[in-house]
């Protein structure tokens, strides 16, 4: 049975008990308090047998009517409560089929329906959005793999018709295209690791990874001219410090890159909040809009003007840097700063009191 047919029942069901009650109740007082020999009306004195045999009809009517009236309310009172799950229903059919587009968008009071409707809307946008945004990174994914192979074809075309061609040059440029593969395709491995949360939770310090990621990065900055300034307090998370490690690294790397040369800053702290503990990276650089920075973050979007030949990485470093935030339930900010560059700032939750040592 529908659960429809089941609640029409239920009401039917209960008002028929409620309407045999009363009618006991009026019983049970008919028999106490008119008793055998009582005068009546117009002098005639009934006993309970004729009390029962003029009752009994009455009640079975009363209860038939009493039937039918909670049958037939109780299908309109069901149908009116399950109108909004029957949306729901229709709703989940057409985004099982692979249209996430439709919403229900449930009118009326904020019930439990109303709830369920409002929370599956926002599913849907959330599923919608994340549908859009891997099928936009396949296709940016494919088009940056397809470059540097179709540049190895090339390279080996070449070599192939023309023997007396310099093979160190050929060997040297094949062998940059094969590295900046390589880099893409472990970037790629390291943003799904991170989308998956597949990794080991462990105690970590956010000040003692950006020191070690301060060390790797210097002669970087030393080339450049850009000087690194690090300071805060003790910052302990819980994560994978290989990620947290990547994600430190990746944001002082493009801080040092996209600078001014020879004159440059990158300033990294550290701080703890009530709830939080705060990474924030700063540097200066040329100035960008809103808007522009707001795109850093999406794979393969590396921002006008700011490609730099020495160091064009593989358009995924932010991107990297929001998924780790990400799997460890932490978000990822980027603000322009009114001079110039850029001011990072990554909020992660502070561990439990018990889960660092």
């Amino acid at each position: 049975m529908s659960v429809r047919i089941k609640l029409t029942l239920s009401y039917a069901g209960f008002l028929m008990l409620a309407g045999a009650l009363l009618l006991a109740a009026v019983w049970m007082f008919l028999l106490r308090y008119v008793p055998d020999g009582w005068p009546g009306l117009l002098g005639i004195a009934p006993n309970r047998y004729l009390l029962l045999v003029a009752f009994a009809p009455a009640a079975a009517i009363v209860l038939v009517f009493l039937l039918v009236f909670g049958l037939v309310g109780g299908w309109i009172l069901a149908g009116r409560m399950l109108a909004p799950l029957t949306r729901i229903t229709d709703a989940t059919r057409v985004a099982a089929s692979g249209s996430l587009s439709h919403r229900i968008r449930l009118e009326g009071r904020r019930d439990e329906f109303r709830e369920l409707a409002d929370a599956f809307d926002a599913m849907l946008a959330r599923l919608e959005a994340h549908v859009a945004e891997h099928q936009r990174f396949a296709t940016n994914a494919s088009h940056e793999l397809r470059t540097p192979l179709a540049i190895s074809q090339s390279i080996l075309d070449v070599a192939r018709k023309d023997p007396k061609h310099d093979h160190g040059e050929l060997l040297a440029r094949l062998h940059a295209v094969n590295a900046r593969a390589i880099d893409l395709t472990e970037a790629l491995l390291l943003l799904s690791r991170a989308d998956q949360r597949s990794f080991t939770q462990e105690p970590a310090d956010l000040s003692l990874l950006v020191e070690e990621a301060a060390e790797t990065l210097l002669p970087l900055a030393e080339k450049r001219g850009v000087t690194i300034e690090t300071s805060g307090e003790i910052t302990a998370v819980l994560g994978s410090h290989t990620l947290l490690l990547q994600m430190t690294t990746n944001l002082m790397h493009n801080a040092i890159v996209h600078n001014l040369p020879g004159r440059g800053t990158v300033r990294v702290t550290t701080s703890v909040r009530p709830e939080t503990v705060v990474l924030t990276v700063e540097n200066s650089g040329e100035t960008l809009s809103p808007e522009l920075a707001a795109t850093l973050t999406e794979p393969f979007q590396r921002g006008t003007g700011r490609v730099c030949d020495a160091h064009p990485g593989v358009g995924l470093g932010l991107a990297i840097v929001k998924r780790i935030a990400q799997a460890h339930d932490g978000s990822l900010t980027i603000v322009p700063c009114p001079a110039g560059g850029l001011r990072v700032v990554v909020e992660l939750p502070t561990p439990p009191p018990n889960a660092v040592g």
